[in-house]
């Protein structure tokens, strides 16, 4: 069907097919960026984000935090200037905001668990969780604090609603959530809280999860879910053009299906969500997001669970525009809930 071989036990990537797209990739990177470090412009400097701050005056009427979606990218690449349609919606996103949040409560693609876990640390560490590129993508800093009061505010929202969860006071932020909080808020004064998903990827299990942490919504924490609404190697690298076309195809089907199923105020909230709960049945799901891989796509789960089941609203659509990755055909679309 168009989509890597699974280990039938794990729904992973088989090995080799595993390893041959691995190479793929690693071969992409180095003819994008050459035997050389890359040349595109640093991350914005670090006094950016307070004017993005002073943009953002407290809402009277004290509305909830949004909760939000979108497309991290690809690797550092939209810190390397490769993909600037992403870094142009990250960076202009802030500003969009009713006030600044009190706090981020992260939901990152990168780092599934038996159980969700939230991370408790105060000064977390970079956790470079990708590899081929050059240089200074492994010398980024980011020192944003971690806060541990909001994370403890979220496993007791979940352990209230009868799910299981974790906390983890060790692990490091993955690329899912330095590269977008790098290009959002550069001065890196907005704590942050990172969230794992579970690894069944169930989508009703999410979907609570979502559920039970909007109330933090109230408490001027901004829920965050960084992933990609499409996301699969075996279409991305392609070197048959067929088969990519067929992958900006099933992109393209499954992209109508999200916006119509997301933004339409025709449908009651729990109709919403229900049509979400059963994900896999929309058009070319599974193309996009294949069986045991969908992690990119979870996310969303929770920020919709955040939002209540309301309507969302389709943001950044630039966002899928061209870049240096060639990747500009397929759809990658971003939702907000307010």
């Amino acid at each position: 069907q168009g989509y890597p071989a699974r280990s039938p036990s794990s729904g992973r990537l088989a090995l080799p097919r595993a390893y041959e797209l691995g190479c793929a990739m690693v071969d992409f990177v180095r003819r994008l960026f050459g035997p050389g470090d890359a040349t595109a412009a640093p991350p914005a400097p670090a006094d950016k984000c307070a004017a993005v701050g002073g943009q953002t005056a407290p809402a009277p009427n004290g509305e909830p935090m949004p909760c939000v979606y979108v497309n991290h990218g690809g690797g550092p690449m939209p810190l390397l200037g490769q993909q600037p349609a992403v870094a142009n919606f990250l960076s202009g996103y802030a500003a969009t905001l009713p006030r600044l949040p009190r706090a981020i409560l992260l939901v990152t693609a990168h780092w599934e668990e038996t159980a969700v876990t939230v991370s408790t640390g105060a000064k977390p560490s970079l956790l470079f969780d990708y590899s081929g590129f050059p240089k200074e993508s492994y010398e980024f800093k980011y020192p944003a604090p971690g806060e541990p009061t909001v994370a403890t505010e979220a496993l007791r929202l979940l352990q209230e609603a009868g799910i299981k969860a974790r906390s983890d006071d060790r692990r490091g932020w993955d690329h899912g959530v330095f590269v977008p909080m790098m290009l959002m808020f550069p001065g890196a004064n907005v704590p942050i809280v990172q969230m794992s998903l579970r690894s069944d990827q169930d989508a009703a299990h999410h979907i609570a999860v979502g559920q039970a942490l909007a109330p933090l919504r109230k408490q001027d924490v901004l829920i965050f879910g960084s992933g990609a609404s499409f996301h699969n190697f075996a279409y991305f690298f392609a070197r048959d053009p067929a088969q990519r076309k067929a992958g900006e195809v099933h992109s393209k089907h499954f992209d109508d299906w999200m916006r119509q199923t997301l933004t339409s105020a025709g449908l009651a909230p729990e109709q919403r969500l229900k049509a979400l709960a059963g994900w896999e049945a929309a058009p070319s799901a599974r193309e996009c997001h294949p069986r045991g891989a969908a992690e990119h796509f979870v996310p969303l789960l929770v920020i919709a669970g955040a939002g209540g089941g309301a309507p969302g609203f389709n943001v950044g659509d630039d966002s899928r525009g061209a870049d240096t990755m060639g990747l500009s055909n397929f759809r990658f679309s971003q939702f907000e809930f307010r």
